[in-house]
Order: C-alpha cells, then structure tokens, then sequence
C-alpha cells in the first residue's frame, strides 16, 4: 500500500507542488494573509492549480518515457520504469485537467484564463517549444510568472509589475541553474535534453550571473519604493533573507552538486527553509501590522 502511494505520488510529482506556492504571493504582499475567505480562495485555487499541473507532467512523462530510461535518475520515474500503465496515466491527466478547469471556470473566470494559458503554454513547451535554445528557459519562466499572477486574480488584486519582474528573474535563476546542473553532470547531456548541446557552462555561467544580480537589484527596488499601498519601506529589512537565500542556492549548486532538483533544496535543505520562512515571516508582519 505505501509502494502504491509512493508510485502515484511520484506520478503526480507532488514534490514539484511547492512550486504552486507562488499562488500565495499576492495574498502576502496585499496584506490580506489573515483574510479568511481570501486565504480559502487562495488554497483552492492551489489544489486546482497542482493538479493541473499534475496532469502535464504526466504527459510530458508518457511522451518522454523513452528518453527517460537512459537517464540515471529520471528512469525511476513510474512511467518509465514500467510502475504505471499508460491507459491509467491517460485516464488520470484527462481525469485531472477536467477537474482543475471546470472547477477553475466556477472559482474565478479570471483565474480559469490564467490556468488555461499555463495549460496551453505547458503543453508546447512540451511539445516543441523546449527544443529551441533560450526560448525554452523563457517559455518555462513564465509558467512561474503565471502562478502569481493567478494568486492575484483569484482574490481580484492589482497585480504588481515588481512581482512579475521578482518573479521572472528568481525563475530564470533556477531554471539556468538547473540546466548548468545538467550540463556538467550527465554523461551524454544532449540525449536528455537536446537544448543542452546548444549551452556551455561558461554561457549558462554568464546567464546565471547576469540574473542573480537582476533579481538582487529588483527586489531592492522593490522594497526602496513605497508608491504603492501594498508596499511598505520597512520592506528593505527583508534583503538580508533574499541575499542569503541566492548565495545558499548558488553554494548547494556549485559546491555539493544540487542544483538537478530545485524542489528538494526547497524541502530539505534547512538552512533554506528557515531562511525563506523567515522572509516570509517578516514580510506578512511588515505589511500587515506596520501600515
């Protein structure tokens, strides 16, 4: 029975649902966190949003089973290995999507649009948008940037163009990170992923570098600026968790070789987790009590 949860857990990636967690964002930065209708509006469109996405990776695991299996790690996946028939990976992606997009079309149509466009955006990814160079790291930096902006309109808040541009930067940090991950690590990196014979650690070195000071530099603009009413100048104390945040990420990447699995530096790594903790903590007091 365990082996069982385990083999649809690891199907639904369920680890990767952190990602989700975006969702919350503009909950925080409108100081609405202890808004209780708000906050159950927000859970909801979360668990609508996991299983959406759920659904994609599911796709994305039966259309890339064959390359899977020449991965050292990825062959494991329960598609791959064999773990999980195909018919029952389709009934359950088209089980799913149904859910989460009529469920969705009832919660909010705003948020129904948004879910739909990361649907559609997901599956060409999918499909052939992650064959093209750039375009491919691009492509899954705005799946990032769709989940705080489907936060937002689920509870009709302004969306912030600090949040887009926070939200894009930190995405494309993780996701060249990653890519530098796989590029020096797997013996034949272009059999994994075809992009990969397109980068060289030294361009994805660049790349990264140019993002980490981005993101470091937005955020601090963010928090100088008190134009808007969700912002607060008390905000600046929070750049201390961001900067020791990105050099967290960069030093488990570059020294102990973590940087394949973003979402379990997120749920293992205690430094990180307490550190974002903090940064959240901080944040929902400074701008829910300090107005």
């Amino acid at each position: 029975m365990t082996a069982h949860v385990k083999t649809i857990s690891d199907l639904l990636r369920v680890k990767q649902w952190i990602k989700n967690l975006l969702l919350f964002a503009a909950l925080l930065f409108t100081g609405n966190i202890l808004n209780l209708p708000l906050l159950l509006k927000v859970i909801t469109a979360f668990f609508l949003f996991c299983f959406a996405a759920s659904s994609l990776y599911i796709v994305n695991d039966l259309k890339d089973a064959k390359e899977d299996r020449l991965h050292s790690q990825k062959k494991n996946r329960p598609i791959a290995s064999g773990a999980v028939g195909k018919e029952f990976a389709v009934t359950l992606a088209v089980f799913l999507a149904l859910i989460s997009l009529s469920s969705a079309y009832f919660l909010n149509f705003f948020f129904f649009a948004v879910l739909l466009s990361y649907m559609v955006m997901t599956s060409l990814y999918t499909v052939y948008l992650k064959h093209l160079v750039i375009l491919d790291v691009l492509t899954v930096a705005a799946g990032f940037v769709l989940r705080p902006v489907a936060g937002a309109v689920v509870i009709d808040a302004a969306i912030s163009p600090w949040l887009l541009v926070c939200t894009t930067l930190l995405a494309l940090f993780v996701i060249l990170s990653k890519r530098k991950h796989e590029l020096v690590t797997l013996t034949d990196a272009s059999k994994h992923r075809k992009t990969l014979a397109e980068y060289s650690p030294e361009l994805l070195d660049q790349m990264i570098s140019i993002v980490t000071s981005s993101t470091l530099i937005a955020y601090c603009l963010y928090t100088f600026s008190s134009s808007t009413g969700s912002n607060h100048p008390y905000m600046m104390f929070t750049i201390p968790f961001v900067l020791y945040g990105i050099f967290r990420y960069l030093y488990l990447l570059h020294k102990k070789n973590l940087g394949g699995a973003p979402e379990l530096i997120f749920l293992k790594d205690i430094p990180m987790i307490i550190d974002i903790s903090l940064w959240v903590i901080s944040s929902a007091a400074i701008i829910t009590f300090l107005k």
